[in-house]
């Protein structure tokens, strides 16, 4: 995909692959449609992020393009792995501004996601050794860390009160009204991959009796209340949000996924939301692609905004998905970290680095972080 054109003079031109032009994302003009999709690389002690990650971030900024922080957490319970960071402190706030300052210097665009992990958690991750908090009590079975090694171990959790989930509500708010303050352009809520939003939406989770369960209208309740304040607080412009209504991690599935991602984007519709990122139903598991018959395509046709991918694309796939008008914008993920050069690679068409899964979550601030090669380096 891509070919020559006439230019100016008879000269012919290469015309730019569809994941190579530009496009007008709320007030922000991309020149491509390459993101840095939202990765988890558990290099900040104490929830503090680090100057290492100034590198990390700018290697992987092009001017106009987007880049999505790590998932952030919005207070002190929503923690769950090691070495996450937050944006809940003062702390937490001036660590974030430098690399935010690299990513502008270079003329990127840079969301932060905010989240909460919910039930996947223990009490080791929580102030004063507390239980988790979440829609359940039901407690996670014991899971297989990425590595294929650590077996991570969950504490039973406790449901929260209904008095008690407009402070959590507030706690994104306050997380958001913090990201901007340490200067991201805009916020993307964390409503994906079995953490709290997501168990709050699905049903083989949520087992409420009260306004929060139940039916999918409150079900979801509790999503849109955190949408509406972080709207409310930031202005409708500098949100973003991700669901994966298809996937079951952390045993947060759902008997009828389509159901829930197309009432969560007619609902989100009234919001104008600057965009939906959503997860391919084929990313049922974490890392792994399987085949699938359902599609994002009725979530993209009913949401009236930009529509953002992501899930085990490479440069065709997502070629294809612009051209074919299935999604505005793509998220790269490990294929990113592994190539901080990746627009100019796609534009290139040139080989790509390849990346190595057992450095994605070391505490390491250089090795399989900041040491993968540009294609200069490789020439």
């Amino acid at each position: 995909m891509g070919g020559k054109v006439q230019g100016q003079n008879g000269v012919s031109v290469e015309e730019p692959i569809p994941l190579l032009t530009p496009y007008t994302l709320g007030k922000f003009q991309l020149s491509h449609r390459v993101v840095l999709a939202p990765l988890t690389r558990q290099r900040s002690p104490n929830n503090v992020p680090q100057p290492h990650a100034i590198l990390y971030y700018s290697q992987r900024t092009t001017k106009g393009g987007l880049l999505i922080a790590e998932g952030t957490g919005v207070s002190d319970t929503a923690q769950g792995y090691l070495q996450t960071p937050g944006i809940w402190t003062k702390e937490q706030v001036e660590a974030w501004k430098p690399i935010v300052d690299a990513v502008h210097a270079k003329g990127g665009i840079f969301f932060c996601q905010i989240g909460h992990v919910g039930r996947v958690s223990n009490t080791g991750f929580q102030p004063n050794e507390q239980a988790p908090i979440s829609c359940t009590d039901k407690p996670l079975t014991p899971q297989t860390g990425s590595n294929g090694i650590d077996v991570a171990q969950f504490s039973t959790p406790r449901r929260l009160t209904t008095e008690e989930i407009p402070h959590v509500v507030n706690d994104f708010r306050l997380a958001a009204r913090n990201a901007i303050e340490a200067g991201f352009d805009g916020v993307e809520i964390h409503g994906a991959h079995g953490f709290l939003l997501d168990q709050f939406m699905k049903d083989q989770v949520n087992d409420r009796t009260d306004k929060y369960g139940g039916s999918l209208e409150n079900r979801c309740r509790f999503p849109l209340e955190a949408v509406e304040a972080i709207v409310d607080e930031i202005g409708a412009d500098k949100v973003g949000i991700r669901l994966s209504p298809f996937a079951d991690y952390s045993e947060a599935g759902d008997s009828n996924p389509e159901a829930l991602g197309l009432y969560m984007v007619e609902s989100l519709n009234k919001y104008r939301l600057v965009y939906c990122h959503m997860v391919e139903p084929r990313m049922k598991t974490v890392g792994e692609k399987c085949e699938s018959a359902h599609s994002l395509l009725p979530m993209r046709k009913a949401f009236r905004g930009t529509f953002l991918v992501a899930g085990g694309y490479d440069r065709e796939d997502g070629n294809n998905a612009v051209a074919e008008n299935r999604a505005d914008l793509v998220a790269y993920g490990r294929v990113f970290l592994a190539n901080p050069d990746l627009p100019k690679r796609f534009a290139l068409n040139a080989p790509l680095n390849k990346y190595n899964r057992e450095t994605f979550y070391t505490s390491d601030p250089v090795i399989g972080y900041i040491d993968y090669p540009f294609l200069e380096d490789t020439e």
